[in-house]
């Protein structure tokens, strides 16, 4: 049974069709990344599944009672407003101490409760919205461009902890990225989206597909900007499998 499932959708902001026949479903645990150039509409999907954005056409269907935990792109409160990390994750709903020590414990903030917002740099804030979107005890956890602030090892950093709180929640994700380096392998489902489903599949499909090539520019000789984490080999050996990550990395995006 899919948590979330859209249907031939189509949304027109202003007139404008920014979303169109777009077909997708979010099963239980699986984590989708939805990527595409800016202006793909990726932002405008995100809302639409959590109900925000009207759709014009076809529907989206959540399973009742479905708790959504949401990681927006940009923070809607004023960074320069004195406020404690412990008073964020109680907007808008009072959680005790207990509850708010426990999520900060488990996206690596513990003991950040006093810590001021302005203080905090920028994947520590990301670690916070985090947190705070954990406290619903989400099924489904949207996240939009989470890491677009944050540099490469922060990045790989906050990819992992989302992977450790699927295991350990099992809690779907969806997660709309613009940026390359983030289609992991830990995406289940890659979805490349340009106002409409473009293609999709597993990141190493997705990543070979023509589409996929053509919408960012790749050549076909283009090095492949995908950040592995080969989840293809055996574990027990050890981490010095042999494997450096490194390589999969394509620094240049010209």
């Amino acid at each position: 049974m899919s948590l979330i499932t859209a249907t031939h959708i189509c949304v027109r902001l202003g007139g404008e069709e920014v979303l169109h026949d777009v077909s997708l479903r979010l099963d239980p645990g699986e984590i989708v990344t939805v990527v595409g150039p800016n202006g793909s509409g990726k932002s405008t999907l995100i809302r639409a599944l959590l109900g925000i954005v009207p759709v014009a056409e076809g529907q989206i269907a959540r399973t009742p009672g479905l708790r959504l935990g949401y990681v927006p792109q940009k923070l809607a409160i004023d960074r320069t407003m004195p406020m404690s990390v412990r008073r964020f994750l109680s907007l808008p709903t009072r959680v005790s101490a207990a509850e708010a020590a426990a999520v900060l414990a488990r996206v690596g903030m513990a003991g950040e409760e006093a810590t001021q917002l302005t203080a905090l740099s920028g994947g520590q804030l990301q670690r916070v919205l985090l947190a705070r979107a954990l406290l619903n005890r989400p099924q489904v956890l949207l996240l939009d461009e989470p890491t677009q602030s944050l540099d490469q090892p922060g990045e790989a950093g906050f990819y992992r902890l989302i992977e450790e709180v699927r295991a350990d929640t099992g809690c779907a994700v969806l997660m709309v990225s613009h940026d390359l380096h983030v289609v992991m392998a830990a995406s289940d489902r890659v979805i490349c989206l340009n106002g409409h489903v473009c293609c999709e599949g597993t990141p190493r499909v997705v990543s070979s597909a023509p589409e996929y090539r053509a919408l960012f520019g790749l050549g076909t000789q283009g090095a492949l900007a995908l950040y592995r984490h080969e989840h293809d080999h055996d574990h027990s050996a050890g981490p010095e499998h042999g494997h450096d990550h490194h390589h999969h990395h394509a620094h240049d995006h010209a």
